[in-house]
C-alpha cells in the first residue's frame, strides 16, 4: 500500500441512513406514517410544484388524518440561507411540531437546515457549514417525500445551502452532519412522472456524479463500491428512456433506485470535485445542480482516470461499453466516452458558456443578476473564483486524485468553454 494512503482516511465510518419506503403507492401512506410518527401540526415545505397536483393530494391526506398543515412553498433551487431562515421562523411562529417536505433536493436540504436551526434556538443557518457543526440531536422529525431521482438527499447526511448573507458569500456550502438525516423518506416512481425531460437529464446526471465519485474516491469505502457500481450501471441503461418516454414506469422506477443506492453510496464513500465544481457555479450563478454536474463529470472523469485505471474500466463496464482484450487505460477512455455519448444523447449543453434556457432556470435572475448578467460568462474572473471555490468545498478532500490551483484551474476552464 503507498505510504501517504496510509494516513488519508485510516478509519472508514458508515453513516446511518433512515428508514425509506420505496415503490409505486409508496406516498400514499403519509398520512398513517405522519400519524404513526405523532405529528400534530407540520410544517409541509416544498418549492411550489404548481400545476402537478401533487402538493395539494399530499396535504389532503395528511389533513385527513387530524394533522394541521402549515405550507411554506417558497424553497427555491440551490436552497438560500433566507429560504432555510424564514422556513425555520414560520415553524417557531406557528408553533409546529414537525416537518414534512415533498420535492427534490433543494426542499429537502433547506428542510434538514431549518431543523437544524429551530433546535439550535435560530442561529443562523451559515453556521453549521462543515462536518458535524450541531449540537443537538433533538431536532424535530421530517418525513421528505421525494418527487424526483437525482440528489438522493431524503436518505443521506448531507445538506447543501447557499450564503449570500455571510462575508463568504455568494458561497455554498456542503454540510454534513450525524444529526440531520431524516426520520423517514417516501420514494414513489409515480410522483416522478411529471418531471421535464430536461430536469430528468439533469438529476440523471447528478445520479451518476454520486455513483462514479465513491467508486474511485480516495476513501475508498468498500461497503460503497458494489451500490456505486450498480447505480452506474442503471443509470447507463434507463436515463434515455427516462427522458424521451417520461410516462415510462419502469425507466422510472430503476431510476429512482439508481438515486437511492448512488446517495447511499457516497453517504460514507465521499465525493470530488465533479460536486466541488458543481457548487461553486451555482453559488455564482444559481444553475441548477444536475445540470452542473453533467457538465463537469467527463472533464473531471478525465482528470481523475490516472488515478485508477482500473476503476474507471469497471466504470466503462457498467456504461454498456466492451472492454474485452482492452489495456486498463483504453478501457477507461472507453468510460468517458460513454459519458459524453449519454450527455448528448440527453442533450447537455456542451459547456457552462453554451448552456441556454431550461425548464425553471434561475441563471442571472434576481440578486444574481448584479453577479454574472443573464448568462454565464466563462472569462479567467470566473476560472478564478470557481477554482478557489472548487479547493475550500467540503467534496474536495475525498476526490480521487490531489487538488491544487495549477491542476483544477485548466478543468474549470474546459467546462466552461471547451468541447468534447
Amino acid at each position: 500500500m503507498e505510504a501517504h494512503k496510509l494516513w488519508q482516511f485510516p478509519i472508514k465510518e458508515f453513516h446511518r441512513i433512515p428508514r425509506g419506503l420505496l415503490g409505486p403507492g409508496a406516498y400514499e401512506m403519509i398520512g398513517v406514517e405522519a400519524n404513526k410518527l405523532g405529528f400534530k401540526r407540520c410544517l409541509v415545505s416544498t418549492s411550489g410544484l404548481r400545476g402537478t397536483g401533487i402538493v395539494e393530494d399530499i396535504v389532503g391526506k395528511i389533513k385527513y388524518r387530524d394533522i394541521d398543515v402549515v405550507l411554506y412553498d417558497k424553497v427555491e433551487s440551490n436552497p438560500k440561507d433566507y429560504n432555510v431562515m424564514d422556513m425555520a421562523d414560520l415553524y417557531t411562529r406557528e408553533k409546529c411540531d414537525s416537518f414534512i417536505s415533498i420535492g427534490g433536493g433543494s426542499v429537502t436540504d433547506a428542510t434538514k437546515g431549518a431543523r437544524i436551526v429551530v433546535s439550535h434556538d435560530g442561529r443562523n443557518v451559515n453556521e453549521f457549514d462543515g462536518f458535524n457543526k450541531s449540537d443537538n440531536p433533538n431536532n424535530p422529525p421530517h418525513i421528505a417525500v421525494n418527487t424526483t431521482a437525482g440528489t438522493g438527499s431524503e436518505t443521506s447526511w448531507a445538506y447543501v445551502i447557499t450564503d449570500t448573507t455571510s462575508e463568504k458569500a455568494p458561497y455554498k456550502w456542503l454540510g454534513m452532519d450525524e444529526n440531520v438525516p431524516v426520520t423517514l423518506s417516501i420514494n414513489d416512481p409515480v410522483l416522478h412522472f411529471s418531471m421535464p425531460p430536461d430536469l430528468t437529464a439533469f438529476c440523471g446526471f447528478d445520479v451518476l456524479a454520486h455513483a462514479s465519485e465513491p467508486y474511485v474516491s480516495r476513501i475508498d469505502f468498500i461497503p460503497s463500491l458494489g451500490s456505486a457500481l450498480l447505480g452506474i450501471e442503471m443509470v447507463a441503461q434507463n436515463l434515455r428512456r427516462a427522458v424521451y418516454e417520461p410516462l415510462n414506469y419502469e425507466a422510472r422506477l430503476n431510476m429512482m433506485y439508481a438515486s437511492y443506492i448512488s446517495a447511499q453510496a457516497f453517504n460514507s464513500g465521499g465525493l470530488g470535485i465533479i460536486h466541488s465544481i458543481s457548487h461553486a457555479v451555482s453559488a455564482f450563478y444559481d444553475s441548477h445542480h444536475g445540470l452542473n454536474n453533467a457538465i463537469a463529470l467527463p472533464r473531471v472523469w478525465e482528470y481523475n482516470m490516472p488515478t485508477n485505471y482500473k476503476r474507471f474500466r469497471d466504470i466503462a463496464r457498467a456504461m454498456g461499453e466492451n472492454v474485452d482484450g482492452l489495456s486498463d487505460v483504453s478501457a477507461a477512455e472507453r468510460a468517458i466516452e460513454a459519458a459524453i455519448r449519454l450527455s448528448k444523447d440527453v442533450q447537455i449543453p456542451a459547456n457552462f458558456t453554451s448552456v441556454g434556457e431550461y425548464t425553471k432556470s434561475q441563471v442571472g435572475k434576481g440578486r444574481y443578476a448584479e453577479l454574472g448578467g443573464p448568462k454565464i460568462v466563462g472569462d479567467e474572473r470566473d476560472v478564478d473564483r470557481i477554482t478557489k471555490h472548487v479547493l475550500g468545498d467540503g467534496s474536495t478532500p475525498g476526490n480521487a486524485r490531489d487538488c491544487s490551483y495549477a491542476s483544477v484551474a485548466p478543468v474549470v476552464r474546459h467546462t466552461l468553454t471547451g468541447t468534447y
